[in-house]
């Protein structure tokens, strides 16, 4: 029952963390309010005051998990610190932590005099989640949606906007789902979405978008030469920072394998082995 209950906790939580929170401030003379987004360990994270059409943006400064409750089936609690960059200087700071359906110990310390504001999670209002999701990463907004649309959109520092269309989600009661990462190891964080594959489900595709320093552009990841491979799909990615590979993972009949990847000079993936995996 508990090891059930740990998975639905997981589930759950996909879905919990892709939202913005809405925040408002506790115990001001004028009260004010706010949303907070961010991504994988806190990053692409911004802030957007209410009544204003500017963001803020957050650089992570520290992440934490709390997960001693897990052998009692209780969530992780995970605790964010952030500071707040304008002009491309430090102005304050904001602290929360995550629990599995709200957050708490949400403040704010503006750094020029050190006072602290306290703020508390704002309840939706609203019947259900839209869905909408957005991520300030490399100076460039971006926009999608984790249910009910297939649109991503790229704003740039410029104003000039790229607009897409993700693979779309088979399955009614799937997510997609977002991840924030260095993909291609040059520095500079990408991110990647993904949906349940088209057929059992057993293993999820990935759409990568990387980021070029060169003409700060987000550029669609080309899939590689599936020729030499057991797999045909960017699937179940993952990375090895430390040796700079990338590995897919998919099911074929009854086998589970995994195919690693190199990234070549021209920024394609080169094949480097395959292997069959023991458990899955």
């Amino acid at each position: 029952m508990k090891k059930l209950l740990l998975i639905c906790i997981v589930i759950m939580s996909v879905f919990i963390k892709a939202q913005p929170f809405t925040l408002h401030s506790v115990g001001e003379p004028k009260e004010f309010s706010l949303q907070i987004y961010y991504g994988r360990v806190g990053r692409g994270a911004f802030v957007q005051y209410k009544g204003e059409k500017g963001i803020i943006p957050l650089q992570i400064k520290s992440v934490t998990t709390d997960s001693t409750g897990r052998s009692d089936g209780q969530p992780d609690f995970t605790s964010y610190v952030w500071d707040e960059i304008a002009d491309g200087k430090v102005n304050g700071t904001y602290r929360l932590t995550e629990g599995l359906r709200q957050i708490s110990d949400v403040s704010y310390e503006r750094k020029k005099d050190g006072r602290k504001f306290k703020l508390a999670m704002t309840e939706n209002k609203k019947d259900t989640y839209d869905g909408i999701n957005k991520y300030f990463l490399n100076g460039v907004m971006i926009s999608f949606n984790h249910f009910y649309s297939d649109d991503l959109s790229f704003k740039y520092a410029d104003g000039t906007y790229f607009k897409t269309v993700l693979p779309s989600i088979d399955n009614a009661d799937a997510a997609r789902q977002s991840i924030i990462d260095d993909y291609n190891f040059d520095g500079y964080d990408d991110v990647a979405f993904s949906i349940p594959d088209a057929g059992m489900g057993v293993y999820r595709t990935f759409t990568i978008w990387l980021y070029n320093p060169v003409n700060k552009r987000f550029e669609e990841l080309k899939e590689p030469d599936y020729s030499q491979s057991q797999c045909s799909c960017l699937c179940d990615v993952s990375i090895d920072k430390s040796k700079k590979l990338l590995n897919t993972g998919c099911r074929g009949g009854a086998r589970w394998w995994q195919d690693t990847y190199r990234f070549g000079k021209n920024g394609t993936l080169k094949w480097i082995h395959s292997k069959e995996e023991t458990e899955k």
